[in-house]
């Protein structure tokens, strides 16, 4: 993401994405936003959010300095990551979030839903029953709750009995944010 401004959250997110690195940003780096801008795109922005770190090492890896703008919660979402997501929203940004087809997952993607304006990414019972048929032995999901964007996800997840992590689908994941980076750098990588 290489947002224009001359605060320091949009100083190190061009750095850092120029460098194909991620940025670690605390609460104070969000706060301290100066003047902010998101790059014009035709289109609204998209920013991909995924909650393990793995999807996002494996997209640096993969796109570089071409990553399309992607966050990662690490888990349940600080106030930090909060805070960034509702930030990008306000600048026009649509947030589509991915996280593990879990009980756990399940609970922290509505949350991230809940206090943000993200839209579910890949999380729908039809991705996770084409997910589980890819491996169909995995851990068990553990507590399962409701999903509030597709009901019948929750049934799914308690007839099979598997959870699928986001790492066993990071290659869907990383082939959707290809195409993102096709939009964004049409002459260019992915």
């Amino acid at each position: 993401m290489r947002p224009v401004g001359d605060g320091l959250f949009a100083r190190v997110a061009r750095l850092c994405t120029e460098a194909g690195q991620a940025a670690s940003l605390t609460l104070a780096h969000v706060r301290s936003l100066g003047e902010l801008t998101l790059p014009a795109t035709p289109a609204p922005l998209v920013v991909h959010v995924v909650e393990n770190p793995s999807i996002l090492a494996l997209a640096l890896r993969r796109f570089g300095s071409n990553c399309p703008p992607l966050v990662c919660t690490s888990g349940w979402p600080n106030s930090a990551a909060i805070q960034l997501l509702r930030l990008l929203a306000d600048q026009g940004a649509a947030l589509r979030y991915h996280g593990d087809l879990d009980g756990e997952g399940i609970r922290i993607a509505a949350y991230v839903m809940e206090k943000t304006e993200a839209h579910p990414w890949r999380m729908t019972a039809a991705d996770y029953r084409s997910a589980i048929v890819r491996n169909a032995h995995g851990p068990r999901p553990g507590r399962i709750t409701g999903a509030p964007w597709d009901p019948e996800l929750a049934e799914a997840m308690a007839e099979h009995n598997i959870a699928v992590v986001e790492e066993l689908v990071a290659d869907v994941l990383l082939e959707d944010l290809a195409a993102a980076a096709r939009q964004q750098h049409p002459s260019g990588y992915a």
